[in-house]
């Protein structure tokens, strides 16, 4: 009677292997220039063709003179660094109260019964809402000054660290609770030593993706409520029909927003460095 067992280096010749196609084996800092030439090419195509109107669409060349002197105008000290100075001051005013009042929410929501049964559906229902019009009541509230801009920047920005948070606290190992209880500890020193520690990767993913959306909450409270940012100077050019204005103007407010979000990944790799996402994202990189 023949052997029918395969040998095990012919057992592991015949386990298909599936193989990374060409676009996927093309590095990361050439796939996004390629990317970059195409959507530039696309773009030129678009306007010199006439499918696009200069006045809605402007070229890239004009775009790229106007994000020129908009920068020197920032470097110059002029009154556009002073609107973006102002933008930046609403933009991490309202992500501190952001990160501090929704870590204390979401500590409440995920620690207490009387915060999931109680305070959460409140949360969840105004999360529903489209937070952007709660701008006229704020500017009502705190008038036309920055105090408006800080508290919608932050009310946009808030839900994802509440949820982030409260996340958070449940994932901690049952055998590290029950290891917990059984040393005795209480509630509070489990809160601080293990649960926090445990649910900090959870937490930094709504923080993460509040340093993006205060941006949105600070310049949509400028739209609606006056002010003297970046949101008010995008707001006059698209009046003016300024296009290549107004794309610069966004430029560069999406460079404050990698910021912070710079900002939030370098203080999640010195804080978290021990999980394994942040080693995954490292390690990419």
């Amino acid at each position: 009677m023949s052997d029918l067992t395969l040998p095990a280096a012919q057992e592991e010749d015949t386990v298909w292997v599936k193989k990374a196609s060409w676009i996927d084996r093309v590095p990361r800092p050439i796939a996004m220039a390629l990317l970059f030439v195409a959507f530039i090419t696309l773009w030129q195509l678009a306007t010199s063709n006439g499918l696009v109107s200069p006045i809605v669409l402007p070229t890239p060349w004009r775009t790229a003179q106007d994000i020129v002197f908009v920068g020197q105008n920032l470097l110059s000290g002029t009154y556009m660094l002073s609107a973006f100075l102002i933008t930046a001051q609403e933009v991490a005013w309202g992500f501190v109260i952001a990160v501090v009042l929704g870590a204390v929410l979401g500590i409440l929501v995920g620690e207490t019964a009387f915060g999931e049964r109680a305070v959460m559906p409140y949360i969840v229902a105004i999360d529903t809402m489209p937070k952007i019009a709660f701008a006229p009541l704020f500017v009502a509230w705190l008038g036309f000054g920055i105090s408006s801009k800080v508290a919608l920047a932050a009310f946009v920005s808030i839900f994802p660290v509440i949820v982030g948070t409260a996340a958070g606290l449940h994932a901690a190992d049952n055998n590290a609770r029950m290891l917990f209880q059984s040393i005795g500890a209480s509630r509070l020193q489990t809160l601080i030593r293990l649960k926090i520690p445990a649910g900090l990767p959870h937490f930094f993913t709504g923080v993460k993706i509040a340093s993006v959306s205060v941006v949105a909450g600070a310049i949509a409270a400028e739209f609606l409520g006056g002010g003297k940012g970046f949101g008010e100077l995008i707001r006059v050019a698209a009046s003016q029909l300024d296009t290549p204005r107004v794309f610069s103007l966004i430029l560069y407010l999406s460079l404050l927003g990698s910021l912070m979000y710079g900002l939030v990944i370098w203080a999640q790799r010195r804080l978290v460095f021990w999980h394994k996402s942040t080693a995954a994202e490292q390690a990419e990189r």
